[in-house]
């Protein structure tokens, strides 16, 4: 008889799950966000099939690159899948849908996909990283044109930050091995998940498969196991992007390539005649002098343009902070007519990178995560389990009056058990394992 492994589920952890994004962010060491009414725009009548989204021709006085979008999500989709096809961070995605159930939304729901950015103020050279946006420029100049390619990144936590300064990168590594700081594993040891002292190369390395390490002793611009942590503080100070980025931006990145990692939580720019601002949250000790420098340029603006800046929309945008281009110009025909710049996007057959669920096998091992008498609070932590890195996959069976959360299959009971921990490590879920033949 295969020995099983049965542990409770307390209610009150289930609970969690029913708040998705608060909980994510907690997970991950991120400020929580604050919700606002959101006002969809104008339903655009030009579909396309696809959208430009990371690499854009720009002009010496061009402040801003990109254009907004929206898409009509179907059945089974998730926000972070969303973000990852069209290269937006899990935080920015949320934050341009609030009250969007990001594990669960709802099929029909018309999304706005936040593809406009506004350039950092800095210079246009090699990498510019901004936290406050957390989001990488890359500049390269070619004879007589400018490119930008940008890319969403995630950075460190609050505990341990990402630091903002001048680097550049001294090496590039495919396929890196993952030294372990004594710091981190010190961490695990006490969470009771022990690390070996080097990681190499494969599905639990959490570099990836690209690296760039930048002179700053110990910081690196790195691909990741767990693309869902894209848009998020959840690193220990270096910079994360999703796979398909990583291996974009080490390709066209040579060594020596300058990199500057500022911390700007207001841009400004100017499209056609219509001065916008988008807005992210500021680091609370910077907060009063990036105001002072924001109203400086703002009236500034006002006097070199001689047109009135829209107060009340500049204090709006402040207070709903949705990382978004918001015109803030007193010119209602240019705001209207920039509106026509939003385009919808056709839902593409499959979303990229979404995680794959196998078939059920008789054969397998499985574990029980969780009971739910509510078919969406099912859904969403399979979708919460599913979305692990390395991949867990999970399903919902329904089972008489409930909704049973199943991780797996798993070839063996080792895999079972291993997977089991970090279930429990990872999301504090405890599971029943499920030998073969009783999956039913």
């Amino acid at each position: 008889m295969h020995r099983i492994i049965d542990l409770a589920i307390p209610l009150h952890r289930l609970r969690l799950f029913v708040v998705p994004f608060i909980f994510i962010l907690t997970l991950h060491g991120c400020a929580g966000i604050r919700s606002v009414e959101v006002i969809p725009p104008p339903l655009p009548t030009r579909p396309a099939e696809t959208i430009k989204q990371n690499e854009f021709f720009i002009g010496k006085e061009d402040d801003a690159i990109g254009r907004p979008a929206v898409i009509r999500l179907e059945k089974g989709d998730t926000l972070p899948d969303i973000a990852r096809h069209f290269s937006l961070g899990i935080h920015e995605i949320s934050l341009a849908n609030p009250g969007v159930d990001i594990w669960v939304p709802e099929a029909g729901t018309r999304i706005m996909l936040p593809l406009h950015f506004i350039l950092p103020d800095a210079p246009r050279k090699g990498i510019v990283i901004n936290l406050a946006a957390m989001r990488l420029f890359y500049f390269k100049e070619n004879k007589k044109s400018l490119t930008v390619s940008t890319y969403p990144v995630g950075i460190g936590t609050i505990e341990r930050p990402t630091p903002i300064g001048q680097a550049y990168v001294k090496r590039k590594v495919f396929r890196p091995t993952w030294y372990v700081p004594a710091s981190i594993a010190e961490r695990h040891r006490e969470k009771g998940d022990p690390l070996p002292s080097k990681v190499p190369p494969g599905p639990l390395n959490p570099l990836g498969e690209y690296a760039l390490y930048l002179s700053r002793s110990s910081y690196l611009i790195h691909g990741t196991n767990k693309p869902s942590s894209i848009g998020l503080k959840a690193t220990n100070g270096c910079i994360r992007l999703y796979p398909e980025d990583i291996r974009e931006l080490y390709e066209k990145t040579p060594v020596n390539t300058p990199v500057h990692i500022i911390s700007q939580p207001y841009l400004i720019g100017q499209i056609n005649g219509v001065v916008y601002l988008e807005v992210h949250a500021p680091v609370e000790e910077q907060r009063v002098a990036d105001l002072r420098k924001l109203f400086a340029r703002l009236k500034n603006i006002e006097k070199k343009t001689k047109r009135k800046i829209d107060w009340s929309q500049v204090d709006k945008t402040l207070a709903e902070v949705r990382g978004i281009p918001v015109p803030i110009l007193e010119l209602r025909e240019k705001i209207e007519k920039g509106n026509e710049n939003i385009v919808e996007v056709r839902h593409p057959g499959k979303l990229y990178g979404s995680p794959e669920i196998p078939q059920l096998s008789v054969e397998a091992w499985y574990i029980l995560a969780a009971e739910h008498r509510d078919a969406t609070d099912a859904a969403r932590m399979a979708a919460i389990i599913s979305h692990q890195g390395p991949p867990i996959p999970a399903r919902v069976l329904a089972k008489r009056d409930r909704y049973r959360v199943i991780a797996g299959p798993f070839g063996d009971m080792q895999t079972a058990e291993d997977t089991a921990r970090r279930l429990k490590i990872d999301l504090e879920v405890d599971g029943i394992l499920i030998e073969p033949g009783n999956n039913r």
